[in-house]
């Protein structure tokens, strides 16, 4: 595929330039409505702003998004894809889409995270994200519980003691154990649940199809329970403008063990925080940061030893 061409104009049916308006304008949020955009308004440069939204072919629009992205990084790829996702799941619901343009694109595997703590300042400043309600209670738990994203999205509200900050989850592997969670998520928690006392902790936006099994949907709301598919999504859309970014969700795991390690938590606390049964799986969290390392020698200096008054 050399060229990228204007497709031809269907006379009926919804524009491709206003569908795209009409779903960025349901993203309240602007980084993410950026993020999509970057995506979206590059579909319709290239397909033309009165194709018919009905008509797009999975063969061209594969071949297009290949061609536009293929050769950026599995990150990149995979954000674009998202994006387009999200539209594509919005104009369905209205009607608007009946197949899948995207059937035949995939996402890409991501490379090994193989380091990767981030710095305090840097989970600062992803907490600190303009972002939905939702994200910011999830993001905050995952960090302040060290926990797996799957385990804390297949939280129920019964799981919850609030009260103690703490609830029941499923570890990988079966085992039951429990979370404690920080002043943070116990700020915000209370807001996400808005008294309910029933159906999974963490909801989509829109109410649940059919298909959706009755122990993943919210009785009071009609909601499914959210993905992690869709959950690590959008973490990579909000971090993607960030320095180093986009951030995987696990970044926050690994992070919250390598912070905890630094600050000198035994390896039975470690492993208590982690869930980990192995001290060996638990290596690679327990390393120190360049940043730790850095504070050790500041605080370790002969020569600014010196300069302190003596006691």
């Amino acid at each position: 595929m050399g060229t990228v061409r204007t497709l031809p104009t269907p006379v009926s049916g919804v524009r491709l330039a206003d569908a795209v308006e009409v779903f960025l304008g349901t993203i309240a949020v602007a980084n993410t409505r950026r993020g999509y955009a970057a995506a979206l308004d590059r579909l319709v440069r290239d397909f033309g702003a009165d194709t018919n939204v009905a008509l797009l072919d999975p063969d061209r629009v594969s071949g297009w998004f290949t061609f536009v992205w293929g050769a950026r990084s599995a990150t990149t790829f995979n954000v674009r894809l998202a994006a387009l996702r999200a539209a594509c799941g919005y104009w369905r619901e209205q009607d608007w889409l009946t197949g899948d343009p995207l059937v035949r694109l995939r996402a890409r595997p991501m490379p090994p995270d193989n380091s990767k703590a981030l710095t305090q300042r840097q989970i600062a400043e992803i907490l600190g994200l303009d972002v939905p309600l939702r994200e910011r209670v999830l993001w905050q738990l995952l960090y302040e519980t060290a926990a797996r994203a799957e385990e804390v999205l297949m939280l129920d509200v019964p799981d919850l003691d609030t009260a103690n900050r703490c609830a029941t989850v499923t570890r990988k592997g079966g085992a039951r154990d429990v979370l404690v969670w920080q002043t943070g998520t116990a700020r915000l928690l209370p807001r996400l649940l808005a008294g309910r006392r029933t159906g999974p902790v963490f909801l989509t936006d829109r109410r649940a199809k059919p298909s959706v099994a009755l122990d993943d949907v919210d009785p009071s709301t009609g909601r499914a329970r959210l993905s992690y598919r869709r959950a690590a999504e959008l973490f990579e859309t909000h971090t993607a403008d960030l320095k180093g970014g986009p951030f995987t969700l696990h970044r926050l795991r690994h992070s919250k063990l390598t912070h905890a390690a630094e600050s000198g938590a035994s390896t039975p606390m470690l492993m208590k925080l982690s869930g980990h049964t192995s001290v060996r799986s638990l290596a690679k969290y327990a390393r120190v940061s360049v940043e730790g390392l850095a504070r050790w020698q500041a605080e370790n200096d002969p020569a600014a030893r010196r300069h302190r008054p003596s006691p």
